[in-house]
């Protein structure tokens, strides 16, 4: 407290307190800024969620099935898959022949 028992204007504690908390509430008056602002950022993060939801159930290729085929590649047929097994040797040729007959029946 000053010799004369009066505080000179602006040197009262409480207004020294109340002018630091409004430049820590507001950002010395910027305090509307951040409140416009604030909504952009929330619709930035939901998007981000709401693509990385739809990037993680339809896979990285974009299908949906989780198959690994790019859009635009044509995906191989049964058949085509049997020949090239047993062209490469992972299946013999009993085996070849038995698939073969199971596909003609269907």
């Amino acid at each position: 407290m000053p010799a004369d028992g009066h505080w000179q204007e602006g040197e009262h504690p409480s207004a020294k307190a109340a002018k630091v908390v409004r430049s820590v509430m507001y950002w010395d008056g910027g305090g509307w800024a951040w409140m416009a602002f604030m909504p952009l950022v929330w619709i930035v993060l939901l998007g981000l969620v709401v693509w990385a939801v739809i990037h993680l159930v339809r896979g990285p290729s974009g299908t949906g099935s989780g198959t690994g085929t790019r859009e635009g590649e044509r995906r191989e047929s049964p058949q085509e898959i049997l020949d090239r097994r047993f062209a490469s040797g992972e299946i013999d040729a009993d085996a070849y022949s038995e698939a073969k007959k199971r596909l003609a029946e269907h």
